[in-house]
């Protein structure tokens, strides 16, 4: 199959329902939604969400979207609410973000810091309101679930607590076992939970359930070891922000705790543990295997 068929599809039915659910609104607070759409249009993937959506096709055989769109778009948010915050000079400092300067740097610190939080808080009144929006009792406990995932997700206990980890690193971090907890929260709870979202939202089992945190575990371990090897390796112009930032901010990351080599080692054996998940467990999903393939070769 072609991967890049299958996403550039399933994009822009997620762009198309993101845009629609978030445009400028011509009042005195203009500049924010001006902020907000800068930075949620910049490009990019769309990883995460294009995982809920791949995991919810697995699971309900639906050709329709309707149900896991909200969901995914929430993720997309909370997604770009973390990069914009990450690139701010208390955080990481830098200035370009996917080949053009990051929020704070186009607008303000104060403008791209409101910007953060109001995606956020946009991510849930999207899921919110749609779990409002239920037609049954069953409906609504599936959709819950699958906000109640994303919120545990991006919070002190993934996403956020990874970042303060990572912001302490040097006095937090002294083995690879840290290492591998670090980006358990920081990069992989929410690739874990956008997984995990799209087959809930499908009705998938507890053993599905346990398949689907298994094979994205793997994954969001896999796609952060390439990162880490892309700010070593990439071409600046195609990653679309400076290469070597690691090194200058002297972060610990895969490559630097281990070697080059032993990275890129890693990085195989998890995304051909995610793979077999998929392929020899019980899970058959040829666009997810696709999408693994495609992440892990990615140079961007």
């Amino acid at each position: 199959m072609d991967i890049n068929i299958w996403m550039d599809e399933r994009r822009k039915i997620l762009e198309s329902f993101m845009f629609n659910n978030l445009k400028v609104i011509d009042n005195k607070q203009k500049k924010i939604y001006e902020a907000m759409l800068y930075s949620l249009d910049a490009g990019g993937k769309r990883l995460r969400p294009l995982l809920m959506i791949g995991t919810y096709e697995m699971i309900s055989h639906e050709s329709s979207y309707d149900e896991v769109l909200p969901f995914a778009t929430a993720m997309e948010m909370i997604h770009t609410y973390s990069l914009l915050h990450d690139d701010l000079p208390a955080m990481d400092d830098d200035d370009m973000r996917r080949g053009r300067p990051s929020n704070h740097k186009k607008f303000d610190e104060a403008t791209a810091i409101l910007a953060g939080d109001a995606l956020l808080n946009k991510a849930f009144e999207i899921m919110s309101k749609t779990c409002m929006q239920t037609k049954s009792l069953e409906q609504m406990k599936k959709r819950v679930a699958a906000m109640q995932i994303i919120a545990e997700s991006s919070g002190t206990e993934g996403m956020i607590g990874g970042q303060i980890i990572d912001i302490f690193g040097h006095d937090l971090i002294s083995n690879i076992d840290d290492l591998k907890n670090l980006q358990r929260l920081k990069t992989g709870a929410i690739i874990v939970s956008s997984c995990l979202a799209g087959a809930k939202l499908a009705g998938a089992t507890e053993k599905q359930l346990e398949l689907v945190k298994e094979f994205s575990s793997s994954l969001g371990t896999a796609f952060q070891i390439q990162d880490d090897i892309l700010d070593v390796i990439a071409d600046e112009s195609e990653l679309g922000k400076p290469i070597g930032s690691d090194a200058e901010e002297n972060k610990v990351t895969f490559v630097t705790m281990t070697s080059l080599e032993e990275a890129e080692k890693m990085q195989i054996e998890l995304s051909q543990k995610a793979i077999a998940v998929i392929d020899e467990k019980g899970l058959k999903s040829e666009f997810l295997i696709a999408l693994t393939e495609f992440l892990i070769a990615r140079r961007k």
